[in-house]
């Protein structure tokens, strides 16, 4: 039976991906099939409801009111974080905008550390200062979030310049939005990279929407893979753990050889834009219920499992039971962190050699950094 067992748990299973869209490459080149393990889809599983539980839980802190400021949350993308971290290393640098919280837990922080930034607790990954939008791990190469639309793209290439300066066999990926992807700088920093062919992966993320309205109403060119011209572009389905995972690690190898990528991830957003955007004035809810129902990432990999009849329906209710519990467990034990001293007002924005000086007000004690 142990032997059995063993065998089992290291078997592989084959299955087909949808088929990418290309600008200016070789659809042959893209993979079309792939395989995998229980342990990974276990894997891949844990990993998405755990991020799904953290935005349902954060929703809830926010309506009460424990959570403040900008808020914008990513149920129903959480195939992304999952399928891309599982291509990648946190050797290859990463840069986003907002809706960062799968992405922060992907690159090692705790649930625990992501509730604490969001109530302001010094125990947060940034001291409590950001918030929302504003995680960052240097450890894990991750450079954050940005509160200014498009503000990380020119950086991102920035994160690839350097990358290629040193000599190093890793890639930047700079995430974006489809609203983003009409800022003027978008198109300067892409012009670099391919100009110096930088290992760059510009991702957007097509959630359909912006602020308030649809890409169609936005974007006079709503297929966002062909707007890296002349560097070539790949759109691939965002729901699908496994299709992302297989095109990100063709990214990886190809942008290495070859210079900048644009990559259009088909995705979708069950919350508003942010939490002061009920998210159902410009679309209607039949259509949030009818992507829920069809398109939701997370019962896209159950069935996986299930149809290999490698877990049951039970034993994936237990997990989910699990998981809830333990970020309801996360979030109540860092809303009972502290909240950071005054003084941190003051560190990581001036040379602490010099007197401290805001708005010509003197702060005369001794900042340390």
């Amino acid at each position: 039976m142990l032997a059995r067992s063993f065998l089992r748990s290291f078997s592989s299973y084959r299955f087909s991906l949808p088929q990418a869209s290309t600008h200016l490459l070789d659809q042959s080149l893209l993979p079309t099939e792939t395989t995998t393990t229980k342990e990974e889809l276990l894997k891949y599983l844990h990993d998405m409801y755990t991020i799904r539980r953290i935005e349902i839980t954060s929703d809830n802190f926010y309506k009460n009111k424990d959570i403040r400021g900008f808020c914008h949350l990513a149920d129903g993308q959480e195939a992304i974080a999952v399928g891309m971290e599982a291509a990648i290393t946190h050797e290859d640098n990463l840069i986003s905008a907002y809706r960062i919280h799968p992405q922060a837990y992907m690159r090692g922080e705790t649930p625990h550390q992501i509730f604490a930034e969001m109530f302001g607790r010094q125990a947060g990954s940034s001291k409590g200062k950001g918030g929302s939008m504003h995680f960052y791990n240097k450890d894990t190469n991750f450079y954050g979030g940005n509160g200014i639309v498009g503000a990380q793209i020119p950086v991102g290439v920035g994160l690839a310049f350097a990358l290629k300066y040193k000599k190093k066999p890793n890639v930047a990926v700079i995430m974006f939005g489809d609203g983003a992807a009409n800022q003027g700088q978008v198109y300067e920093a892409n012009n670099m990279a391919c100009l110096w062919k930088l290992p760059a992966i510009f991702v957007v993320e097509n959630n359909r929407y912006g602020m308030g309205t649809s890409i169609e109403r936005a974007a006079a060119n709503s297929e966002f893979y062909t707007r890296g011209h002349p560097a070539p572009g790949i759109r691939i389905d965002g729901q699908n753990v496994l299709a992302v995972r297989e095109n990100f690690r063709f990214a990886k190898e190809w942008s290495l050889k070859n210079g900048p990528l644009w990559i259009e991830i088909e995705t979708y957003r069950y919350h508003g834009h942010s939490m002061s955007d009920p998210g159902i004035s410009y679309r209607n809810r039949e259509e949030v219920s009818q992507m829920r129902n069809s398109r939701d990432p997370i019962e896209k990999i159950k069935g996986m499992l299930l149809e290999k009849g490698e877990v049951t329906e039970q034993e994936i209710e237990t997990l989910e039971k699990k998981i809830k519990d333990e970020i309801n467990h996360a979030a109540e034990k860092a809303k009972a962190e502290a909240y950071p001293e005054p003084i941190e007002l003051f560190k990581d924005i001036y040379d602490p050699s010099h007197k401290v000086k805001v708005r010509n007000v003197e702060f005369k004690d001794t900042v340390s950094v």
